[in-house]
């Protein structure tokens, strides 16, 4: 029974924790794109990249202040997006899905190369830029904290803290811009765009405004986690990230406020709970190792992820929280 609590704690604990806010600002920005605008940006971890190595790089390599590597980073997932929408979303949905994935693997093999070294130090990547951001927390943060049953240090909850502040704001800007003629035209755009342009309406803006709008929530979150692993690797930004929000957005329901968020706590908690659930039944002989070995559970606990979503598609194609009118979508 103490095990048990033990693995739910530790569910708890990553269920609440930064991971999940870098997540939950990812899939609130993926569900700007594609679950009010139909948009398809499978590369949305490349603007959390970018997030993250504007305030690693601008800290740590060019000496800046803290909210001057804010600043940048904000700006770099805005360029990122113009480049990307300007020549893709006058085409095709897909035109915009290839691109978006090419350019996320591309800037994260271009930020881990020989050449980038010098800027981005390569594979071993950057640390050591979080101490301004930390020395803002309003408690000591060398101390450790007790939350319901879970354990955090005082840095880790302050940027936890932060990165739900930031996931509330974010929801609200949602819901109130989604309230407004401009969400009203988004979403027309999503069911019909030649309708919304035979109403003298410029499709293309509100397609740019949208990726440019999700590109910065998702560096938000790239933020987010590259200060609450007080690092920035290449590596940590893989496109994996991107269909991990994808499955959180769908499990709590598209074209909803806070779908995206409740899908990246449970996701989380899931995960987690799977893990250690799993690896205490096998430490215990209730699964024999001959069977499954704990090294075997890293990659089981995301097939059985992968099997619930199978399964919520074929039962509850909207998510936790969707409309089922939502995912019957004409994204082109």
């Amino acid at each position: 029974m103490g095990e048990l609590v033990d693995a739910l704690a530790v569910a708890l604990k990553a269920g609440l924790g930064f991971q999940a806010v870098f997540l939950a600002l990812l899939a609130i920005g993926i569900n700007v794109q594609f679950g009010y605008a139909g948009l398809l940006n499978f590369g949305q971890i490349a603007f959390a990249m970018l997030g993250g190595y504007g305030i690693a790089i601008s800290v740590s390599q060019w000496g800046l202040d803290f909210w001057v590597g804010v600043a940048v980073g904000i700006l770099a997932a805005v360029v990122l997006a113009l480049l990307l929408g300007l020549p893709t979303l006058r085409l095709r949905a897909d035109y915009l899905a290839i691109a978006t994935i090419a350019a996320a693997e591309g800037l994260r093999l271009l930020f881990r190369s020989v050449s980038a070294t010098p800027v981005t130090n390569g594979t071993r990547g950057l640390s050591g830029f979080n101490a301004d951001f930390v020395a803002l927390a309003p408690w000591d943060t060398a101390r450790r904290y007790g939350i319901l049953g879970t354990q955090w240090s005082g840095a880790e909850l302050w940027v936890t803290v932060v990165g739900w502040v930031l996931v509330a704001l974010s929801c609200l800007l949602i819901w109130l811009l989604m309230r407004s003629p401009w969400g009203r035209v988004v979403k027309s755009i999503r069911e019909d765009e030649d309708a919304v342009r035979s109403l003298g309406k410029n499709v293309y803006v509100y397609k740019m405004q949208a990726l440019v709008l999700g590109g910065v929530l998702g560096a938000l979150g790239g933020m987010v986690y590259a200060l609450g692993t007080a690092s920035a690797n290449p590596d940590q930004y893989q496109n994996a990230n991107t269909f991990l929000a994808y499955a959180a957005l769908i499990l709590g329901g598209a074209a909803r406020v806070l779908g995206p968020v409740v899908g990246s706590m449970l996701m989380f908690f899931i995960i987690q709970f799977a893990d250690t659930g799993l690896r205490t039944l096998i430490g215990n002989g209730v699964i024999p190792e001959d069977l499954l070995s704990a090294t075997d559970v890293a990659q089981l606990r995301f097939v059985l992820i992968g099997l619930g979503l199978m399964l919520l598609l074929v039962f509850r194609p909207q998510g936790i929280f969707g409309d089922r009118r939502e995912v019957m979508l004409d994204a082109r």
